[in-house]
C-alpha cells in the first residue's frame, strides 16, 4: 500500500474515532452546550491534560501547515486546517500529509519530464 492511500485510510480514523465520541453527546444533550462541553472537557486534571495537549498540538500543527505548504507549493492548504478546527489532529494531519505526498509526486514527476526533456 502506497503512503497516500495510508493517509487517506488515517483520514478516515481520524474522522470516524474521534467523532463516534461526539455525536452520541452531542446527541444526548440536544445540541453542542458550549459551557457544558467545556466543564466536562476540564472536569478533572487528567481530561484538562489531554485537552491542552491538543490544543497545543492543532496550533504546532496550523504553524507547521502553513510554512510547509508555502515551501513545496501544496495546494488545497485551507482542507486540513479546516479539518483540524472542525474535527482535531487526527484528521487535519494525515490529510495534509496525504497532499504533501500527492504535491511531492507531482514535483517529481516534472522533474523527471524535465530530464528527459
Amino acid at each position: 500500500m502506497n503512503r497516500k492511500t495510508v493517509y487517506l485510510l488515517f483520514c478516515v480514523l481520524g474522522l470516524v474515532m474521534p467523532y463516534s465520541q461526539f455525536v452520541p453527546w452531542v446527541i444526548a444533550n440536544h445540541g453542542l452546550p458550549i459551557g457544558l462541553f467545556v466543564r466536562e472537557l476540564f472536569a478533572n486534571r487528567i481530561g484538562g491534560f489531554f485537552a491542552m495537549d491538543v490544543l497545543v498540538s492543532a496550533f504546532v500543527l496550523i504553524f507547521f501547515i502553513r510554512r510547509e505548504a508555502k515551501r513545496l507549493s501544496v495546494r488545497h492548504v485551507w482542507l486540513p486546517i479546516v479539518g483540524v478546527l472542525t474535527v482535531g489532529v487526527s484528521l487535519g494531519l494525515p490529510l495534509f500529509l496525504y497532499l504533501r505526498e500527492r504535491s511531492l509526486e507531482g514535483t517529481a514527476g516534472a522533474v523527471a519530464t524535465a530530464a528527459k526533456g
